[in-house]
């Protein structure tokens, strides 16, 4: 009867294994599963460059996280003639599931990759290779771009100037190194010419341009709290922790007691081009949060994202901003 019950169990947990070894193989062998890549060429032209240098510099601010960043000063700059070069470390000291670095985006590195190969990894984010990006690249959001505006991105990031870089391969831990392979969905694009109001405009810029996904709280990849209230705590390098604000129209602890004017002069007074841009010391202020290029964003456009924002519905959630490094004797 023994001997029964060990065979039983035996083919039960064989069994078992079986299923989830298929169910694994599965997920790295049959995701992402979001399609083939669209044929598509592009002949740009000096407007639509124009357009994608705008959008990948102020408003999807691919080039944030696509370049060296000067974390010695206030919002982490971009090191000039580092555009688009890559190499910018996500790791677990900054609460990432392993190692990541940004890829190299220009013309060196994306030679052999085709327009449409570059619309569906923007997109969807997966890979000429059809390798699942992880999602610090916001392709989820990307994903809603109208169509023009991701020809408009690609276009500019085709002019760039040509990087040599070097850039090791991620490295993802279990689970998440099967998990990634789920995440990729097929593109949702908003269509520009359906939008007629300002406040539907700012929330297409207000998606694209990530706000909900940092002013959100998250917790091991899921929704933790109420859209743009803000408490998501970003780990930095020193120590110190940056938490995202409630950016809701709330009175008490968000921004229901900014006027435009008040929204718009702080975006303005920390961009690139007013030269405010300050050194910054270990456990001083600091922010992930790259003000120097969001502040180049047209006035009309942050007009249209207060708009929006304003219409929300208000969320009483207090932040504490920032907490500095803990102090060891």
């Amino acid at each position: 009867m023994l001997r029964k019950f060990f065979k039983i169990t035996g083919i039960i947990v064989l069994l078992l294994i079986i299923i989830a070894t298929s169910f694994l193989l599965y997920v790295k062998k049959a995701l992402p599963n979001v399609g083939a890549a669209p044929i598509i060429s592009i002949n740009p032209d000096s407007a639509m460059i124009a357009r994608g240098a705008y959008l990948a510099n102020h408003v999807t601010v691919c080039i944030d996280c696509h370049s060296h960043r000067d974390w010695s000063k206030f919002s982490g700059p971009i090191v000039a003639g580092s555009e688009g070069g890559g190499g910018e470390r996500f790791d677990e000291q900054t609460g990432f599931p392993g190692t990541f670095f940004s890829p190299n985006i220009t013309p060196t590195a994306l030679k052999n990759w085709t327009d449409g190969e570059l619309f569906r990894a923007i997109t969807t984010g997966v890979t000429k290779d059809n390798d699942a990006l992880f999602p610090v690249m916001p392709y989820h959001e990307y994903s809603k771009l109208d169509s023009t505006d991701v020809i408009s991105i690609i276009a500019y990031i085709r002019s760039l100037n040509p990087i040599e870089n070097n850039i090791p391969n991620r490295k993802i831990n279990f689970p998440m190194n099967f998990i990634v392979n789920t995440i990729p969905e097929k593109a949702q694009p908003t269509h520009l010419s359906s939008i007629s109001s300002k406040i539907d405009y700012g929330k297409y810029l207000t998606t694209i341009s990530g706000c909900e996904l940092c002013h959100t709280k998250q917790e091991n990849g899921k929704q933790a709290g109420a859209l743009y209230a803000g408490g998501w705590n970003f780990h930095l390098p020193d120590g110190s922790i940056v938490t995202s604000p409630n950016i809701t129209p709330d009175k008490e602890t968000g921004l229901g007691n900014w006027t435009e004017k008040d929204f718009i002069t702080l975006f303005k007074e920390r961009s690139a081009e007013s030269g405010n841009i300050k050194s910054i010391k270990p456990g001083d202020f600091q922010t992930i949060m790259p003000w120097s290029m969001y502040g180049g964003m047209d006035t009309s456009d942050l007009k249209a994202i207060y708009s929006y924002l304003n219409n929300l519905k208000p969320v009483n959630n207090q932040v504490n901003i920032f907490t500095p490094p803990s102090i060891k004797n």
